[in-house]
């Protein structure tokens, strides 16, 4: 390998593409068209990156074995920063195979990095957790102990364990320092700045105010009685009501969670549960139905008691009733808290990472772009959807697996 590529590779290890740039820009031999998508790829013109990898990888041949799954490995990597989850996990685990056979475990170690990272992103959780269990960030360089140390904390923090979630970031904090690459150090910092925002809202008696992921931790461990507006259950402590498949039931319980010590009436209730502004008799008996089906889901945890003009929540033994909602109640939050990651997704790609259909994420992205909440650029299959972060809220708890349920 000459000096120039050299030299470009070790600017890029550093974080800086353009100096990598500087000495390959005007070559087309296979090293220097890699090495030229890598830096691409870091500039953030992940069309043009891919396009360079490719070409790479067909002017290594197929003798270069080990040259080829390193492009694909960094084909890969562009492809989880521009949000294309469907590119096909086989092809990386090929490449990663590859690397292994031959001796390269750092860059097989940045493979098996990239397959968790994916897993972690569409809110696979018991399967990321379960893979990174497997490998030993210790041998590694620090700018993979980073990474390694930030996915402990994205799995920790999806499950409210903040301490183990702080514990990583400070690792992550001195192996990015150690590693002197910018934007990683930045990466980390960004992590922190989630872990210390509200990521919910508390509502008790009326008033409301927003939670720490740390004081949600605390909350959910506790003895109260939670209307958990993330995961559509009512729990106290480890005793857990879903009522993830009935939107009606929910409703009812979070008013009367809302409301609580105080009733809510029949009319207000029929308004909120049904969605009407006028309560006919047939409404009211409705109301009754669902009422009786809600008593008979939370005998183990409250009593919902008639009184003269509504109805109460009575719970057995929690001295507080409290609804955790999300930061920013949005028709479609799930979407926006994908889109506030800061980078550009496909349709598809969000459908995979919300488990819904693409035709149904489309509908969504239409109607947010018609308020101004989303923005698409490209045509067709290169259209990918962005909007600029929620100020002041932690969206990872908006995301498919953001609360544990047990």
């Amino acid at each position: 390998m000459d000096s120039l590529i050299t030299a470009a590779a070790r600017a890029l290890a550093a974080g800086d593409p353009l100096g990598a740039l500087s000495r390959v820009a005007l070559r087309n031999d296979a090293p220097a068209l890699a090495l030229r998508g890598i830096a691409m790829a870091q500039l953030g013109e992940f069309d043009r990156a891919k396009a360079l990898i490719r070409n790479a990888a067909r002017s290594f041949g197929s003798k270069d074995r080990m040259a080829r799954a390193k492009c694909l490995v960094a084909e890969a990597e562009i492809a989880l920063a521009s949000r294309d989850l469907t590119w096909p996990a086989k092809t990386l685990d090929a490449a990663r195979a590859t690397l292994e056979s031959g001796g390269d475990r750092v860059n097989a170690a940045h493979a098996r990095y990239l397959e968790i990272r994916r897993l972690l992103l569409i809110g696979e959780l018991a399967e990321a957790e379960h893979r990174l269990a497997a490998l030993d960030p210790t041998p590694l360089p620090h700018a993979l102990k980073t990474v390694h140390a930030l996915i402990v904390a994205g799995i920790a923090m999806r499950c409210l364990r903040t301490k183990a979630a702080r514990a990583a970031l400070m690792q992550a904090r001195l192996d990015a320092r150690q590693a002197r690459i910018p934007a990683l150090v930045a990466e980390v910092e960004s992590a922190f700045d989630m872990l210390n925002m509200p990521a919910a809202r508390l509502i008790a008696k009326g008033n409301e105010r927003p939670l720490l992921l740390e004081e949600v931790e605390t909350l959910l461990d506790s003895r109260e009685f939670v209307v958990d507006a993330f995961r559509h259950v009512v729990r106290q402590k480890d005793t857990i009501v879903s009522l993830a498949g009935r939107p009606v039931l929910f409703t009812l319980v979070r008013a009367l969670g809302e409301a609580w010590p105080e009733d809510v009436s029949r009319n207000a209730l029929v308004a909120r549960a049904f969605r009407t502004k006028h309560a006919d008799e047939s409404h009211r008996a409705r109301l009754r139905v669902e009422i009786g089906r809600l008593r008979g889901l939370l005998r183990t945890l409250a009593d919902v008691n008639a009184t003269p003009r509504g109805f109460a929540l009575a719970p057995h033994l929690a001295r507080e009733v409290i609804v955790l909602a999300r930061p920013v109640e949005e028709k479609h939050a799930a979407v926006l808290a994908l889109l506030a990651d800061g980078e550009s997704w496909s349709s598809s790609a969000l459908a995979l990472a919300l488990g819904t259909s693409q035709r149904s994420v489309q509908r969504a992205l239409d109607t947010l772009a018609v308020t101004g909440k989303a923005q698409a650029f490209g045509r067709g299959r290169a259209r990918r959807w962005t909007m600029p972060p929620m100020p002041g809220f932690a969206t990872t708890l908006l995301l498919p697996a953001a609360l544990p349920v047990d």
